[in-house]
């Protein structure tokens, strides 16, 4: 049943909407389908209708119509008039032709409906835009569009343009001329006319303005990559709601779960892109990041996410990597097709026509300005990029960079500090309490003599071992063919420990001028640093068989500490044990799931910088984990 708020004469139906909402369109059609009319009128003008009906027959295919500004000829000169000449010649004014704009949204419903559709705008040939900031959309999914629209009301201001006030005048006009053929008639406009045609509609003395003359309209295809400009909702959001439309599912609460999706499909890609060196995006990491976009985004006064929202918490919980992925996921659309139309390149309020010209370009359904964010995101290299910086490359220089140094010889010794721990636990015992609670109660041992009623506590004794070698193994067993790069590297200082590992082809992963990136499998930390033969090349280790083996090996030999620390997934087996032996040591292990998956992931990235000039700049190229 329609409520009388939205009726403006006893034969029309405003329907208010906020141009470029996904919500607003299902509600349009929502309101078309539980109700009869026999007429839809639209908010453009009659210049445009021939075109944008057959555009909307091709949906889901995007595309705009186009019409060109006529030049405006000025009878009195001023600065402003000639500096602005140019750009008055260059401008269009476009219809997108959205599958989530309610005004194409609307049509497309009217036309598999027969229902006649109306283009009762004025004819403007420099067309002025009229927008300003609205509530969230998704307040529709709490409420009706009916109370909706009576909320905003209060805020809505008259505009000052004289041509906004004569395209006003020309809607309630024609609206009365189509009362006269219609009973039922349904207007989809924009929120922010809605109550000045309902004025003018209902004002006596109400005139016809003239219209302009104005040139003809074209129409033209979308570039797949610029479709983010042209589009009201994310072209990943958009083709959700197409592929919603097509199986006959609910798309009702796309606006919000196809954030989730978007998050769940971008995960998908980083690891086809990443590989070994991708971090386990989990179910709890997702979750983390829904509700940091969520949170920014009511810090906002926003209820649905933006796009620089979604990126910024994906950046945050999961790296630049992710969001990366994130940010072009959100940019597909795979539902276009071959339609014959030359397409355009969209841009900020421009567009570059298939001549190569470029010109200003003005919607005639303009959505909520946009307001633009800066993230702080290093995109992915090119090929012919990455080809260029290996052309460039000197084998006879490299070194590390130190910021990751720093953050790995602050893991190592983490490692060292938890496996003294560990070292101190094996001699722990226990004793009845009398005096002091020593290193705290010992639960265990206490049930096991309740019947004594006695507590027990811990007595855990001064820690004497000493640690000066870690093993790490993050990938075993190892592939040796997935890690070609095996070296020794030696301390540039006193704080840095001597470095032997195994690692992925840098050569192969360029990702700026003099920078390649590896991935470590395994490594031996010797702290404090000592000069050792390079273990690749050392003739004493060649009994082991396996990249592992001979790591441990290494770490055998060249400890001068009964323990050595080893970090890895699976606990030390027989042959590892008896290699320890073979040395006299004995592994204090740890296990890898001891340690978060950002941490191991930020470990086992090492970037190779071309000599130590390309330390000024790396930090502009390599991303944050």
């Amino acid at each position: 049943m329609e409520s009388e708020l939205l009726k403006i004469g006893p034969h029309v139906t405003v329907l208010p909407v906020v141009h470029g909402s996904g919500d607003f369109a299902v509600e349009v059609r929502r309101v078309m389908m539980a109700n009869r009319y026999d007429c839809l009128a639209v908010p453009l003008p009659d210049s445009f209708r021939e075109m944008v009906l057959d555009q909307v027959m091709h949906l889901p295919t995007p595309s705009v119509v186009l019409q060109r500004s006529l030049p405006r000829y000025q009878t009195e000169w001023s600065e402003a008039s000639d500096q602005d000449s140019e750009e008055f010649d260059n401008n269009c004014s476009y219809v997108p032709i959205d599958p989530c704009q309610p005004v194409i949204g609307a049509i497309r419903t009217a036309l598999g409906e027969r229902m006649p559709c109306k283009f009762i705008d004025l004819e403007t040939s420099q067309y002025e835009v009229h927008t300003r900031l609205l509530p969230d959309a998704y307040a529709l999914k709490k409420t009706n569009i009916e109370k909706f629209a009576a909320a905003v009301l209060p805020s809505l201001q008259r505009s000052e343009s004289a041509q906004w006030e004569r395209r006003i005048q020309e809607m309630a006009w024609q609206l009365r001329e189509l009362s006269v053929d219609y009973k039922n008639i349904l207007f989809v406009c924009s929120i922010l006319d809605w109550p000045w045609i309902r004025q003018a509609f209902n004002d006596r003395e109400l005139e016809r303005p003239e219209p302009e003359d104005v040139s003809d309209c074209e129409r033209m295809g979308v570039d797949p990559q610029t479709l983010y400009f042209l589009l009201g909702e994310l072209p990943f959001i958009t083709q959700l709601y197409e592929v919603a439309r097509s199986e006959l599912e609910s798309d009702e609460n796309l606006s919000v779960d196809g954030v989730k999706e978007l998050l769940i499909s971008a995960r998908t890609e980083y690891k086809l892109v990443h590989g070994r060196r991708a971090r386990r995006i989990t179910p709890k990491l997702l979750a983390q990041c829904l509700k940091y976009a969520r949170n920014l985004t009511l810090m906002d006064g926003g209820l649905t996410p933006q796009l620089s929202t979604i990126v910024t918490a994906a950046q945050q919980v999961a790296g630049d990597g992710y969001a990366i992925e994130v940010l072009e996921k959100a940019k597909e659309y795979e539902l276009s097709a071959e339609i014959g139309l030359e397409p355009i390149k969209m841009a900020i309020d421009q567009a570059q026509l298939p001549d190569g010209d470029v010109c200003g370009m003005v919607s005639r359904l303009p959505g909520p300005p946009l307001v633009w964010s800066q993230l702080q995101l290093i995109p992915k290299p090119d090929k012919d990029q990455q080809k260029e910086w290996k052309q460039k490359w000197n084998p006879y220089s490299q070194c590390s960079w130190p910021p990751e140094d720093e953050i790995i010889e602050n893991f190592r010794q983490a490692v060292f500090e938890r496996a003294q721990e560990v070292m101190g636990a094996d001699l722990a015992k226990t004793e009845k309490f009398t005096t002091s609670v020593k290193d705290g109660i010992d639960i265990r041992d206490t049930l096991r003599h309740w019947y004594e009623g006695d507590i027990y506590v811990k007595v855990i004794p001064p820690n004497r071992g000493k640690l000066d070698a870690a093993v790490m193994l993050f990938d075993s067993p190892a592939d040796p063919r997935d890690y070609p790069w095996r070296t020794t590297w030696f301390a540039e200082h006193k704080d840095e420990s001597t470095l032997a590992f195994y690692a992925t082809d840098f050569s192969q992963e360029p990702v700026g001028p003099g920078i390649c990136l590896a991935n470590y499998g395994g490594a031996l930390f010797l702290y404090p640093p000592v000069a050792i033969p390079d273990i690749w090349t050392d003739p004493r280790l060649d009994f082991t068989e396996t990249l592992e083996e001979r790591l441990l090996a290494a770490a055998c030999m060249h400890s001068e500490c009964k323990h050595i620390a080893l970090v890895s997934s699976a606990m030390p087996g027989p042959g590892w044990r008896k290699l320890a032996k073979r040395f006299g040591k004995s592994w204090v292990h740890l296990p890898l799931s001891r340690f978060s998956d950002s941490t191991i992931h930020q470990m086992r990235m090492v970037h190779v910088l071309n000599g130590k000039e390309v330390r000024s700049y790396a930090a502009d190229f390599i991303r944050r984990v």
